[in-house]
C-alpha cells in the first residue's frame, strides 16, 4: 500500500502541475491576442506583444499556438475577445486586496469573485476603493550565478532602475514602470539571462497578522488565484516579512 500511496501522490503532483501550466499558457494565450488586437501583429512594432511572446516562449508554449493567438487578436482567426480588468476588495481583518484578470465575460468574472470574497468573509469593492495602496512597478528576477551583483548593480541602475535586492539565489531588480523596458534592453544587451520580468503592484503598507488570521486571507488568496480569468493578485498582507501576491505561474 506504500508504493500505491507514493504513485497516488505523485499522480495528484502531476495534475496539479499541469493544471498550473495549462492556465499559465492561457493565460499567454490571452495576452498574445490581446497585444496584436490592440498594436498589430508583427512583434517587431509592438514591443507589448514581442514581450509576451517572449514569455511563453520561455514557457516552451507551442510555435503554432503562439501564432494561432496572434491571429486571433489580429481578426484572422475567429475567438474569443479578451480584454484586461481590475479588481479590488477587502479580506478578513482589513487587508486590501488588487485583483489582475483577463476575461471575456465581465459579468460571468465578477459574479465570481464577489461569491469568493462573500465565502471567505470578506467583499469585493468598487473601482478605487484600495487601488491607491499599491504603486505599479517593474520587476525583473536574475540569478545571482549568472553576474556579480555590482557590476548588475551599474548596468540596471544606468538605465534607470530604482533598487536592486537578494532573494535565496535571485536578483530582483524593481524599476519604474516608464524604464522598465530600458532595463531589460540593457540586461539582454549585455548578455544577462532573466528569470522572470513583469509589471507588478508593490503595496504602499503592509499589515501584520497571527497565523490563524494570516491563514484566512491566504485561503481567499489562493482561492482567487485559482480562478481561470485571474493573472495575479496582491494584498497588503506581510507575509514572512514580505507582502502576499499571486500570480497565476508562480
Amino acid at each position: 500500500m506504500a508504493g500505491h500511496n507514493k504513485w497516488s501522490k505523485i499522480k495528484r503532483q502531476k495534475a496539479k502541475e499541469d493544471k498550473k501550466k495549462s492556465k499559465v499558457w492561457a493565460r499567454l494565450s490571452r495576452e498574445i491576442a490581446t497585444a496584436a488586437r490592440e498594436g498589430g501583429g508583427d512583434p517587431e512594432m509592438n514591443a507589448t506583444l514581442a514581450n509576451a511572446i517572449e514569455r511563453a516562449e520561455a514557457e516552451n508554449m507551442a510555435k503554432d499556438t503562439i501564432e494561432r493567438a496572434i491571429k486571433r487578436g489580429t481578426g484572422e482567426l475567429e475567438g474569443q475577445d479578451y480584454e484586461p480588468v481590475s479588481y479590488e476588495g477587502y479580506a478578513p481583518h482589513g487587508v486590501a486586496v488588487f485583483i489582475e484578470a483577463m476575461t471575456d465575460n465581465t459579468n460571468r468574472t465578477v459574479a465570481d469573485l464577489r461569491h469568493l470574497f462573500s465565502t471567505h468573509n470578506g467583499n469585493l469593492g468598487k473601482d478605487g476603493s484600495v487601488g491607491y495602496l499599491f504603486e505599479q512597478k517593474g520587476e525583473i528576477q536574475v540569478p545571482t550565478d549568472a553576474v556579480d551583483e555590482l557590476e548588475l548593480f551599474e548596468r540596471v541602475v544606468e538605465a534607470g532602475a530604482e533598487d536592486l535586492r537578494t532573494e535565496d539565489d535571485t536578483y530582483v531588480v524593481t524599476t519604474p514602470v516608464e524604464t522598465f523596458t530600458n532595463v531589460e534592453d540593457a540586461l539582454e544587451s549585455a548578455d544577462i539571462p532573466v528569470d522572470e520580468a513583469d509589471l507588478v503592484r508593490i503595496p504602499a503598507t503592509t499589515v501584520s497578522l497571527d497565523d490563524s488570521d494570516a491563514e484566512q486571507v491566504r485561503t481567499l488568496v489562493e482561492a482567487i488565484e485559482d480562478h481561470d480569468d485571474v493573472d495575479a493578485v496582491y494584498t497588503t498582507l506581510a507575509d514572512d516579512g514580505e507582502a502576499l501576491s499571486l500570480h497565476s505561474d508562480d
